[in-house]
């Protein structure tokens, strides 16, 4: 048997669409350890006599990440076990996720969905989430297997990604500019990528900077050069890289925490109050768990009117500042224009 720390590598989408594929598959709904130990992306890593904790929190993600793309996925509580955390059942029920049967498209609708389907990469179910259904049903569940055209493995846009992804299977270190957040130059960086991994839908490069053995993670859609290589490698991590990335990451989200009220019945209150962690002060106040601040305020900024930051100082002045810019430049097209 594989064990948790040589398990082969399984991209993350490829991990995230079997779970779906698997939740799909069933009306009864899975339990956590029946996911962790037949689900591809979980199952390599899963040891029935071994501790499994890390992977169980890697599956809390995984359905965080999976519910912010609109999937819906149920909870199932066993009647006379409350409270019974391994005995509950997860599902996606299959009448919120599929269209309803009365919709149709024409000839130019589908054509569009064709373009759209080349993000996708296969042109059929994999071997592995075959091999995921027939390990279901082994089970002795009955399961409904989805009709799918394709199997969904969706293309990353960040150019980054790939020489990213390369450079780590090879242990090479790289070179690339990366552009801050207020700077206008971006600084050339020399790192040994470690991992990349996916939190709240956006890709990150864990990485060590070689010269100072500083641990350090980046946002690939800062880094606005080609990732070159320096013809320099690294020693390969014994540890799980991307494991220790996802927590470091969490750990920031959950010491960052803003405080915004937010008009009710706008769409920043129904985007807002669903996202992960969010809470509520006894005055009302909205509260945000956040990693990257300039990501929140741009956020935030789009909402316009219907949010008012209150903490932190830093956030409101982020917000203030592109506010004024907006204003500013509309403003200045106004007067272009002879109407300001």
């Amino acid at each position: 048997m594989v064990g948790q720390g040589s398990a082969p590598r399984v991209p993350v989408e490829e991990r995230l669409f079997s779970l779906v594929l698997a939740l799909l598959a069933t009306d009864q709904g899975l339990t956590k350890g029946q996911i962790l130990s037949t689900v591809q992306g979980y199952r390599q890593r899963f040891s029935p006599n071994r501790d499994n904790a890390n992977l169980e929190r890697q599956f809390e993600r995984d359905k965080d990440d999976i519910r912010e793309l609109g999937v819906p996925i149920e909870t199932l509580e066993p009647l006379g076990q409350a409270g019974n955390n391994q005995n509950l059942r997860y599902r996606i029920p299959r009448g919120e996720y599929e269209l309803p049967r009365d919709i149709s498209f024409t000839a130019e609708e589908t054509a569009l969905l064709g373009l759209a389907a080349m993000v996708w990469r296969e042109g059929s179910l994999s071997d592995e989430s075959r091999r995921a259904i027939i390990k279901l049903k082994a089970l002795g569940m009955e399961t409904v297997e989805p009709v799918l055209a394709y199997a969904p493995r969706v293309r990353v846009r960040d150019a980054a990604f790939e020489p990213l992804r390369v450079a780590i299977d090879k242990h090479h270190i790289v070179r690339f500019g990366y552009l801050k957040p207020g700077e206008s130059d971006a600084g050339v960086r020399t790192v040994a990528p470690l991992a990349l991994v996916q939190f709240q839908g956006r890709w990150h490069c864990c990485a060590v900077e070689p010269d100072t053995g500083e641990r350090k993670t980046f946002l690939l859609r800062r880094i606005v050069t080609e990732v070159s290589a320096t013809g320099k490698s690294f020693a390969a991590s014994t540890d799980d890289e991307a494991e220790r990335g996802l927590r470091e990451l969490d750990e920031v989200w959950a010491s960052h925490l803003a405080q915004v009220r937010v008009e009710e019945g706008t769409d920043a209150a129904t985007r807002l109050h669903k996202q992960r962690g969010a809470g509520m002060t006894k005055d009302g106040t909205l509260l945000l768990h956040y990693v990257d601040l300039n990501i929140l305020a741009d956020e935030l900024t789009g909402y316009g009117p219907e949010v008012v930051v209150v903490s932190p100082p830093e956030l409101v002045e982020a917000v203030r500042t592109r506010l004024s810019a907006v204003a500013a430049a509309h403003t200045g097209a106004a007067g272009e224009d002879g109407h300001g």
